[in-house]
């Protein structure tokens, strides 16, 4: 090992004298000559660049178990983002070099995820993205979220994260500076999403230091790795960083949202009206769907996707032999008692439940399974009123994946959808697919937790239809909850780009929501307040999942008695996540290869 490290070091210096690196580099020790093909070249390359990644990025390091930097956090700066920028070009450029052609197949594949990334970072850099973090959803004031993710092995951990959460007063003041320019600039967020951010930075400043969001890691330490003494001093020097420093920079920041930006930051909600914005826009429709599609084009797939599944709706409705409209029966959905808990504690026990009903149903649509274990837990108080019905955080060293619900006003999250909603983000969704990419053998660490939205998010929208194999819609109301989510993905691909490309209101997108899903108006305002935050990723799940379809219809219509659900699902999700165009590269040789077996 010691020797193929100095051979490739050996190379190294070959390459950087000169303009383009060949396909073989004849390397001579002794009375040997040594030939170094493209692969290994390629092999260093990749592992220079994952060290490059660990060290631009400690927060990620940590959650790949990585604690070399776990002091450190990443910077926010302005100046962090063009360093950043031009690492990601001198990458870039480095990659080029490598003649594709001459790597094996595996290798091929490993060139163009990292091609793709690249490409995806070089473009994005070009707009000033920085001005637009402000996010009621996550960011600045959510950096607690960080620390109570990670995994604590060690006095030394907190010792760490304490010596993070010193360091991180000085990015809230960063987004005092990056938002006032941006302010000075034109590059604002919307109104609505900045007085969304004011409140909960609010609650963090108003609280009593005691149940501080940011004291709730050293309250809860785990008192077999401390002593009494140790924990109370973490616990002191905590409340020090939190009251001499994270709340004076977060009233700073406060101050400046409330009395300068918001009065003077945009009325609209269309990123299109930003400096460059409908160029933006078109850029992140690529991106997040990897694919050429143009808003225009995804906005009419929307609409065809509303017809159909409204169809299907209409069905249960007569299956019911409900005797009225279907807006009257939204209605009722929405305000019949029978469809809600009227606690927190019962709604997320349904949640448990569901998980482990699903569970042993599985193998009977996968051959592989993840060994990491998930969990189910609540959306964390501060910010449950401000997002969305829930979410999933992967799994890392020591820590299993979980599956985040939300218990906000629990007589506002139907019965009907807790199915539907667990298969997406527990199992056989975003648990099974992350897991099983981050489990991955022989190859490249970037690999492993690579998220193409389109894929990620398509594949857990396709898991909701996956519950028909296992009988988890029975209850026709439960069959109406997964036509609702499947209705939901499909009105995203008409709101997002109606709001940022077409002009649309606020109103419009809400209205459309109201007349074609059940889903109650508390979430449809926050999911709609989403996608003005967040413009372009939610188009990513329903275009991904058509995709994922089409392939899986295309596969069992092709192969006929040799079709194996199994099989597909295995062949879908072997390699992690995809662009859809080299998924459907990779579906159509495992097809051809299965007919001529």
């Amino acid at each position: 090992m010691k020797r193929n490290n100095f051979l490739f070091f050996g190379v190294l210096l070959i390459i950087s004298s000169c303009a383009s690196i060949e396909s073989e580099v004849v390397v001579t020790e002794g009375d040997k000559l040594n030939v170094v093909d493209e692969n290994q070249i390629f092999i260093k390359y990749l592992e220079d660049e994952w060290e490059k990644t660990l060290n631009k990025n400690p927060l990620f390091a940590t959650y790949t178990g990585d604690k070399r930097a776990n002091d450190k956090i990443n910077s926010n700066s302005i100046a962090q983002f063009n360093k950043t920028k031009e690492l990601t070009l001198r990458s870039f450029n480095l990659l080029k070099q490598i003649n594709v052609g001459k790597l094996n197949k595996d290798n091929q594949l490993n060139y163009q995820l990292l091609e793709f990334d690249l490409k995806n970072d070089i473009y994005s850099n070009e707009f000033p993205t920085y001005y637009l973090r402000l996010n009621q959803r996550g960011g600045i004031q959510s950096f607690y979220e960080t620390g109570n993710r990670l995994v604590y092995s060690s006095k030394q951990d907190y010792l760490d994260w304490l010596t993070r959460l010193d360091l991180f007063s000085q990015n809230i003041l960063n987004s005092y500076e990056i938002n006032k320019e941006g302010l000075a600039k034109g590059h604002t967020q919307p109104k609505l999403v900045t007085i969304g951010v004011i409140s909960q930075i609010e609650r963090i400043i108003n609280s009593d230091i005691e149940s501080n969001p940011y004291l709730k890691v050293f309250l809860e330490a785990d008192e077999t790795l401390l002593t009494k003494e140790e924990k109370d001093n973490l616990i002191d020097n905590a409340k020090n960083i939190i009251t001499n420093k994270i709340n004076p920079a977060y009233k700073k920041l406060n101050k400046f949202l409330k009395e300068e930006y918001l009065p003077n930051s945009r009325d609209s909600i269309g990123i299109q009206d930003i400096p460059n914005g409908k160029k933006y826009y078109e850029y992140l429709t690529r991106y997040y769907t990897t694919t050429n599609l143009t808003p225009e084009e995804i906005h009419n797939i929307g609409l065809a996707e509303i017809k159909r599944i409204r169809s299907e709706m209409e069905d249960i409705i007569i299956e019911v032999n409900w005797d009225g409209d279907f807006n009257s029966f939204l209605n009722y959905l929405r305000t019949s008692p029978r469809f809600y808990y009227d606690n927190a504690e019962d709604l997320f026990n349904a949640y448990l439940i569901m998980s482990k009903t699903i569970d042993p149903l599985l193998p009977k649509l996968f051959k592989t399974f993840p060994r990491a274990p998930y969990g189910v837990i609540p959306i964390p108080a501060e910010s449950a009123p401000f997002t969305t019905t829930a979410y999933y955080n992967s799994p890392s060293p020591g820590r299993p994946g979980y599956f985040y619900a939300n218990l906000y006003k629990p007589e506002s999250r139907p019965k009907y959808e807790i199915p539907v909603l667990t298969v997406h983000e527990a199992v056989p969704g975003h648990h099974f697919q992350i897991s099983i990419a981050q489990e991955l053998e022989n190859v490249p660490n970037f690999r492993k937790y690579q998220g193409i939205t389109a894929f990620v998010e398509g594949w857990g929208l396709y898991s909701e239809e996956l519950g028909e194999y296992i009988n988890l819609y029975d209850d026709p109301y439960d069959k109406f909850g997964q036509l609702t989510y499947d209705m939901w993905r499909a009105i995203r691909l008409v709101v997002d780009t109606g709001m940022h490309y077409m002009d649309w209101t606020r109103d419009d997108a809400v209205d459309l929501f109201l007349k074609n899903s059940a889903k109650s108006e508390l979430d449809i305002q926050n999911e709609v307040d989403r996608y003005i935050a967040w413009p372009g990723q939610a188009l990513a799940y329903k275009i991904g999942q058509l995709k994922i379809l089409e392939l899986r219809n295309k596969a069992e219509l092709m192969l006929g008695d040799k079709y194996d659900i199994k099989d597909f699902h295995y062949e879908v999700l072997k390699r992690g996540s995809l662009p859809l165009e080299l998924l459907e590269f990779y579906i159509d040789e495992w097809i051809n290869e299965s007919l001529n077996s």
